[in-house]
């Protein structure tokens, strides 16, 4: 058995607006280092750009706000699409409305992500859509004041003196070790090739 085989290289690029995506990606890194991975974790706004060329699988996650994701992801991605199709990739868009479990919800973030796609010229192998979390301690009074109503609308948290995270961190891991697995098998079938 080879390193390769053993080991696969894994990078995880996100983007995030405050700090949600930067922890589930930090929680993907950990995920794949335990199953047996070597995972390196990036900000796309970062100093470092890594090369997917050097990856095995790629997994991008970014959050939507304001009916889009990061621009510093969509650069990233845009620099690196042709890469990013020739392997195992997965988007993961972290998203409070995924909580309301509407179709019309649903459709719109299907349309948010296929926008991003067109715009940035790759399809990724998977996606996963992942809650975030309100961070209401964190915002300024407008922000709060305005995702207060948001929420409102869904029927969802309110209450501006505390957090809420919504992320099913079991759900990602279990997710993340079984795209790893078929990582491994792709690269095991094409270093038997």
């Amino acid at each position: 058995m080879t390193e390769l085989t053993r080991a696969p290289r894994i990078l995880v690029v996100y983007g995030t607006t405050d700090g949600q995506t930067g922890k589930i990606a930090a929680a993907i890194g950990e995920s794949l280092r335990a199953a047996g991975a070597s995972a390196e974790v990036a900000n796309a706004e970062g100093l470092w750009n890594p090369a997917p060329e050097d990856f095995a699988g790629v997994i991008v996650a970014a959050s939507v706000h304001a009916g889009g994701y990061q621009r510093a992801v969509a650069k990233w991605v845009n620099a690196h699409a042709s890469a990013l199709r020739q392997r195992p990739t997965v988007f993961v868009s972290v998203c409070l409305g995924v909580l309301e479990q509407k179709p019309s919800v649903n459709e719109h973030l299907r349309l948010i992500m296929e926008r991003f796609f067109t715009q940035t010229s790759w399809q990724p192998t998977e996606t996963k859509i992942v809650a975030g979390a309100l961070k209401y301690r964190q915002y300024n009074w407008l922000k709060r004041w305005m995702m207060k109503r948001i929420v409102a609308k869904a029927h969802g948290d309110t209450d501006t003196s505390r957090d809420y995270e919504y992320t099913d961190w079991s759900d990602l891991k279990t997710f993340t070790e079984r795209w790893l697995a078929r990582v491994r098998e792709r690269t095991t079938v094409a270093i038997a090739s």
